[in-house]
């Protein structure tokens, strides 16, 4: 990949799926429609949209568990034409391994990789104690807390090192108190890492206390229909983001945005 290269480009994507009835009713159903969009290497960039925009699906994509129906999506310079194991993915399941500890479920993609026992065990605990989960690492997933299942999942996303992350509503199941120690806490984990993350969310404060940029897909079928640059410097305090001189405004200019797709799904769901 070159330097000037982005480490991810869609290129005028369509995707239809089609419903599994019988044979002679099997309707389409578009779901994006000519999505362009190139991520630089090191971005933090949060997609938002209304429910059913594609914004999952693109991600899929990415993570090359669906493929366009039409356009192409690239991963530093090639086509994503099969599973895309360079890409870490978390969604809102912890996805955690119940017949393993912490630090076992942490040490699993090193194990993947045939990096030997005493060298896991080290780095899984370096990144335990990043986030807070020392004196936890003999414990079973049944016995952490949501806050605490979803931190090591991050990490053990994390542990191998994977140029990009794509995180799909990571945080939504969480209270809201949990949920903005953990978007801090990513932030410190991702700050310098040179990293890029692509992150889902419907909540507009967590896409502008996180982001460098948001992405607004439209109603389905989605398509890019804006892109902002946060106008906020880092380090962000996520505690204190709507204290900025700059939250207020550029919430409102997002949510004006947003709010008339969310109004337009409303209206055809009821004309339906």
């Amino acid at each position: 990949m070159s330097p000037s290269q982005p480490i991810i480009e869609a290129r005028e994507v369509f995707k239809v799926f089609t419903a599994q009835g019988n044979r002679h009713d099997r309707r389409a159903f578009l779901a994006l429609h000519d999505v362009n969009l190139a991520v630089d290497a090191g971005r933090f960039v949060a997609l938002v949209g209304p429910s059913g925009c594609g914004k999952s699906t693109f991600l899929n994509m990415i993570a090359g568990l669906v493929r366009p129906t039409e356009g192409i999506v690239r991963y530093k310079g090639a086509p994503v034409e099969g599973v895309n194991t360079d890409a870490g993915y978390i969604t809102q399941d912890d996805n955690l391994f119940p017949w393993r500890t912490l630090q076992e479920n942490v040490e699993v993609a090193l194990e993947f990789r045939g990096v030997p026992a005493t060298g896991r065990r080290a780095e899984a605990g370096k990144y335990i104690a990043m986030v807070g989960l020392g004196g936890f690492e003999h414990h079973f997933p049944h016995e952490l807390s949501g806050g605490m299942r979803k931190r090591a999942a991050l990490i053990r996303t994390l542990i191998y090192e994977p140029d990009v992350v794509l995180m799909d509503e990571p945080f939504g199941p969480l209270d809201a108190q949990t949920r903005v120690i953990l978007q801090d806490e990513l932030l410190k984990l991702w700050e310098g890492s040179g990293k890029s993350i692509l992150f889902v969310t419907h909540d507009l404060v967590e896409a502008i206390a996180l982001a460098d940029e948001i992405v607004m897909f439209s109603r389905a079928p989605g398509t890019i229909k804006r892109r902002y640059t946060v106008p906020i410097s880092r380090p962000r305090d996520v505690f204190r983001i709507h204290a900025h001189p700059a939250f207020g405004d550029f919430y409102d200019q997002v949510w004006r945005d947003l709010k008339e797709e969310i109004i337009e799904v409303a209206l055809e769901v009821r004309e339906r």
